[in-house]
């Protein structure tokens, strides 16, 4: 995989995944615990549909937690030296990366979980840099709109291990628990009570009106669902100022929409919503 050093001297790997004439690129960054390795169906699902797609394994995680923690799979998960601002920037650094290989090409970012919440926090910041944001698994970050404890209480009646939470789908679960680039340590106890702390806030006001939105999650997604996920795209809309949110809400559906049962419904309808901003008429 190539890479690219962040400010700490952190080799961040990436990945990209490109088509001869895209709509427009992709930067896909993925959740506490995992890799960019779990979203092969989606990425070839934007593939088919033209659009390029670029990906990193966040601080911390994947093959760059692999080389940060000197090969010792237990540590994966833990940020290392400067913890969450450091990874939200090599985040940022990534998009960099990005615009310097796609030129003018229209830049759509993709956070899923963690990565939407760090999503959100950099679009507070650097809107300009992006053409649309779609959200996945995301909540309105404050300690009342988003649940920082046991997300897997309400779900752990369902099969014998700690991320029933994670999809409808029997063989996600344990699919995630046998992958060695995961980790079910919770946020908190990874990252620690500060840099978890980091991650509350909500929109800012004032943001470019015509930044697209796309917010997607599952009803009996334990770190938001419904009500977390309407309050996020209202203040998008009113606070923020954006003329352009969308919110989807599968019936039933738990966190990871792209691996539910429905999975074929949910890319569909994200790439749909990408052909109406980004197709050639």
């Amino acid at each position: 995989m190539p890479t690219f050093t962040d400010a700490h001297g952190v080799h961040i790997h990436y990945r990209s995944w490109r088509v001869p004439v895209p709509k427009a690129a992709v930067q896909l960054a993925h959740g506490v615990g995992e890799h960019i390795g779990r979203y092969a169906e989606l990425i070839e699902a934007l593939n088919g549909a033209g659009y390029s797609v670029w990906a990193d394994d966040h601080r911390g995680h994947g093959q760059t937690g692999f080389e940060q923690h000197g090969g010792d799979l237990d540590r994966l998960g833990r940020l290392g030296p400067g913890g969450l601002r450091a990874t939200i920037a090599a985040v940022e650094q990534f998009t960099e990366v990005i615009r310097e290989a796609e030129g003018d090409l229209p830049l759509i970012l993709l956070g899923h979980s963690w990565g939407s919440l760090m999503a959100q926090i950099i679009v507070n910041r650097r809107a300009r840099d992006y053409d649309a944001v779609v959200l996945t698994g995301t909540a309105y970050r404050t300690p009342f709109d988003m649940n920082g404890g046991d997300l897997n209480a309400r779900h752990k009646h369902l099969g014998p291990t700690p991320v029933e939470w994670l999809s409808r789908d029997p063989e996600v679960p344990p699919a995630f628990m046998a992958d060695p680039y995961t980790t079910a340590v919770p946020l908190r106890k990874l990252f620690g009570t500060r840099d978890a702390m980091r991650l509350l806030g909500r929109p800012a006001k004032h943001l470019p009106a015509e930044l697209p939105m796309l917010i997607m999650v599952g009803d009996d997604d334990p770190l938001g669902g419904e009500a977390s996920a309407v309050k996020l795209a209202n203040a998008y809309a009113r606070r923020s100022g954006l003329a352009d949110v969308t919110l989807v809400v599968y019936p039933e559906a738990r966190h990871e929409v792209f691996n539910e049962t429905n999975r074929d419904e949910v890319r569909a309808d994200l790439i749909t919503w990408l052909d109406e901003r980004f197709a050639d008429d």
